[in-house]
Parts: structure tokens; sequence; C-alpha cells
């Protein structure tokens, strides 16, 4: 059958011949300017909502305060980081923080089987920054690329207009990394009671430099000082009859009644590098760092307390992006994060406008002057500042009256890159199924049982073959969690049992070479040759 179905292609008809993995200097390497596949299919995506968000469409806000430790951990956060955002102890930042639910509609009901976007904007004295994160650790995919096809199964049927469990795990069924994320979100996990008792992480890995430009990984982490509360689907639903904006009315309640939420900002630090003793790569976002190898760092504290005064104009015209640092803070080369650096700020200047960045909420905090070049496009609110001579909108300039860069650091950090320019498989996969059994054995009975009831129920939505391989992924994550799966939704599970390993991908708990392309060649071999 695979033979006769059509071949994939781009908008311009040339064939697709790798739709898995972006191209970057070698397996672990940045991705490349050049990614003309990657960047057509997402920038298209970026365009699928007109005016609603894409993804994260039902949201609520609000505005708040961020205050600094000045450690991290026990230790000065100058030991790991220049940025004053983190290391001025008892500043408080003001910020905007936007909660989500992430594949519904705008009036979708907040009980849904979802991931929470945890999105915040620190307006630091240095310009903002965006921490745009999830209330799970983790994520279903590791290459950007596959993102719209990711959204695309999750999103109602394009013929029927309804979510198709079918449709969901078809695509999740060829992409084992997802079972991780998959285990977290069909357990009560995936549905937080509300948004005060959420946790939530950056999800991606960044770098901290401090100024001898050294840099290490780490993870970003908000932790609910409320406690986290989360509702098996008879709860939520229960809920819904009721009430399909009960997160909204939590958040907003609460903070009028001065009962300011509040977080601690944590962090998990790792020396920069290919960390080669793990089983996991650390620029895989479908993987946690172990806590008990990396512990979380307290950095900070979060507190909201302030609901916006119009909707419309703080939480729907609010707009994020992963590329939005400050010093001292930087990019890793997680290929989800790369992707999505390019895909944000695309669809915020097609969503909001080419200035979005003027709208009040958007923009920096009143004590930070925006000087640019940039200049006129749709909706322009203002002129950004210039220097003595207003005529000169570019830079350099021979006179002394346009605007200049800034002064460098002493010390800046310059990551080593080599490799082979490719579209590479992580090879890093044995813990693809690890880390859900794992994560399958920490729950506690009760979250069992509702992980196990939600796949049933979606399991016998599903045609056999899916069934088949999903049931294969639960068994070799745990064998119990296969079996009783595949009890439930009466699954064969020896001929689960019976499949093949994924074609061209590592059967279960074993890594590929390093450095294999998508089409099962090694770099160095087909170098060799």
């Amino acid at each position: 059958m695979s033979e006769q179905r059509p071949i994939l292609t781009t908008r311009q008809g040339h064939p697709v011949r790798d739709n898995q993995s972006t191209r970057t200097v070698g397996e672990r390497g940045p991705a490349t300017l050049e990614n003309y596949q990657f960047i057509e299919k997402i920038t298209h995506f970026d365009r699928e909502r007109i005016p609603e968000r894409v993804v994260h469409a039902r949201g609520a806000g609000a505005h708040g305060y961020f205050e600094a430790y000045g450690k991290i951990g026990n230790e000065p956060a100058a030991k790991y980081t220049r940025a004053r955002v983190l290391n001025e102890t008892g500043v408080k930042t003001p910020m905007f923080v936007r909660f989500s639910t992430v594949a519904g509609a705008k009036e979708s009901p907040e009980t849904a089987r979802d991931p929470r976007g945890f999105a915040v904007k620190f307006k630091t004295v240095d310009g903002n920054w965006d921490l745009v994160g999830n209330n799970l650790k983790v994520f279903f995919i590791r290459d950007a690329i596959k993102f719209p096809d990711m959204i695309h199964a999750f999103k109602p049927d394009p013929v029927t207009n309804r979510q198709e469990a079918w449709r969901f795990f078809d695509f999740v069924a060829q992409h084992p990394e997802s079972i991780h994320m998959v285990t977290h979100l069909k357990s009560p996990w995936g549905i937080p009671a509300n948004y005060r008792e959420m946790e939530g992480s950056g999800v991606n890995t960044y770098k901290l430099v401090n100024d001898q430009g050294e840099a290490v990984l780490c993870k970003f982490h908000w932790e609910p000082k409320q406690g986290v509360r989360n509702l098996t689907s008879g709860e939520a639903e229960a809920i819904q009859a009721k009430n399909v904006g009960h997160a909204t009315q939590d958040l907003y309640d609460n903070i009028n009644a001065g009962n300011f939420p509040e977080w601690e900002f944590c962090v998990q630090i790792m020396p920069d590098g290919p960390n080669e003793h793990l089983s996991f790569d650390p620029l895989d976002d479908t993987k946690l760092w172990p806590v008990d190898q990396f512990p979380l760092l307290p950095v900070g504290r979060m507190v909201l307390d302030r609901v916006p005064d119009n909707f419309f104009a703080d939480v729907e015209q609010s707009a994020f992006g992963t590329g939005v640092l400050v010093d001292g803070i930087d990019f890793s080369d997680d290929k989800m994060l790369q992707g999505r650096t390019l895909s944000y700020s695309d669809t915020q200047r097609y969503r909001v406008g080419a200035n979005y960045l003027q709208l009040p909420i958007n923009a920096p905090q009143p004590g930070v002057k925006v000087y640019s070049n940039q200049r006129d496009g749709q909706m322009t609110y203002g002129v950004d500042g210039t220097g003595p001579n207003r005529h000169i909108n570019y830079e350099p300039s021979t006179l002394a009256e346009g605007l200049r860069e800034a002064p460098k650091p002493a010390k800046d950090y310059h990551q080593p890159v080599e490799g082979r320019l490719g579209r590479y498989q992580t090879s890093r996969t044995e813990d693809d199924y690890t880390q859900a059994g794992l994560r399958y054995r920490s729950f506690q009975d009760w979250e069992r049982e509702d992980l196990i009831a939600n796949l049933v129920a979606d399991m016998k939505e599903c045609p056999e073959p899916i069934q088949l391989r999903m049931v294969w992924h639960f068994w070799h994550a745990d064998e119990d969690y296969g079996r009783r799966v595949a009890e439930g939704a009466g699954i064969d599970l020896e001929k689960a049992k019976a499949l093949a390993p994924l074609p061209g991908r590592a059967a279960p708990g074993k890594r590929l070479a390093a450095e294999t392309y998508t089409d099962g060649s090694n770099a160095h071999r087909v170098a060799a040759e």
C-alpha cells in the first residue's frame, strides 16, 4: 500500500525526501538558516488561524512581579549568569503571565485534557525576557519540523471537524519519544485543577552565561507555593457541566480577593557539552533531567497581584517569543527551541501585526527606552527613539548623530561547532521508553487507574494497527502498563508484542550510532566511503 501513496511535496511541487528532521551542523549542532523546507512549512502553519492563535487560543492572564533571591541554590547567581534580573536581590521586576490550553479553540472548556501554556514576560531593566513554556516538563516531539504535523493530528479532523483519538494516536504511534508525554497527558496531570495550582516549565534547554564568558546548560521551572492539584476525567466532567471557564474564574476571583498566587522560580544546571555519560541528550525536550542528579535550585519568586483592566488588550494581544532573551541567558541547540524561536515571533507579526511590540502589553517597562531603526509597517503607533539626527535611520553612519552599537562584553561565550551538514536522528534513544516507564511507576494508584481508563477509552476508537502499535509502546515502557491497556481495550497483547520495531528507528532500550542520518546511514561511515 505504501508504494501507491502520493509523494509529499512542498507548495512549489518539490518532493519532500525528509519530513522528520531539520538540517543541522552535526547531530547536536545548530540548525541552519537555509532550512527552506522547514521555514516554508512553519511560516504557513503560523498563518492557519485568523485572528485566533493557532495554538494556545483559550487563555487567561494576570500581572505581577518577579523578585530574585540573588542566588542560584546556595551560590551567588553571578557564578552562573550575568543577567541582572536574576542577580539583583530584592528588585521587583514587573511581569505578565498568560495561562492557556493548547489545542482547543478560543471558547473551548478549560477542563479539556490538554497541555497548559505557561508564558511569562519579564519586563526587566535590560528589556523584555519571555519564557514561553507549559505546565508539563516534557513535550511530544524533539524536532520543530514535526510541529505542524503534530498539531494537525491533534486538532479537529479537516472533514468532520471533530477531534478524533485515532488521529492523535496515529501520529504518536510513529514517534516513540512521544510516549513519555502521552503518559503525563493521559493521567490526571493532563487536567490541572486550575492555573494557580499548576507547575510551569520552560521545557526547552537554555544556557546561562556569566561575565567570564562561561556557559552552563539549564532548564527553568515554576513551582506553585499553593501546591499542585489535578483532576480525574470524572471530576473534570462534573466541573465542565456547570462552568467551561472555571480556571479563569478561579484565577481572577483569587487575585481580586487578595489571595495572590505565588510560584518559586527554579533552575536545573548541567555542564555545557554533549554529556555523553547520560542515557539521554540534554537537548532533547521529550526527556526530564532527573532531579536526583540535577536538583531544582531556587532563583526567585513570582507573585501575581493584578488582573487585566481589559481582557482583549492584555490577554489576547499579549505576544511571546522564545527568542526574547536578555544578556546572560542564551540559546542552546535544542531543535525545538531553535524552531520555536523563528515560529513564535513570525506568528505574532502575522496575528497581531508588524508593530505588535508597540502595544503596551508587549512593550518594555517604561524605564526602558526603545531605540531602533525599524520603521513603518501596518498600524504604526509611534516612532522609536533616534539619535540627535532624525534623518539617520540606519547604522553605521559617518556622522556622530545616529545610533551606535552597545559595548561588547569583556568576555563573551563562543560555542565551538563542528560537523557535517545534514538531517540527523537523535542517537541517544534508550530513554524514550525508560522515562515513560519511570513516570508510570511514580504515579499513585488512583493516577494510574485514571491513566489506564483514559487510554482504554481512546484505544477503543482506534483501528487495530494503531491499537497494536500503541500497546507495543506501552509494554516496552512498562509491562504492567501495556498489559492493562491491552486487557481493558480487548487488544491481543501477544500480537502487539510480536510487532517489529519501527522501521529506521532504534529498538526499545537501544541507541543508534552517533551521527546517524534520518535515512539510516551513518555520517562517519559515509565519509569513510
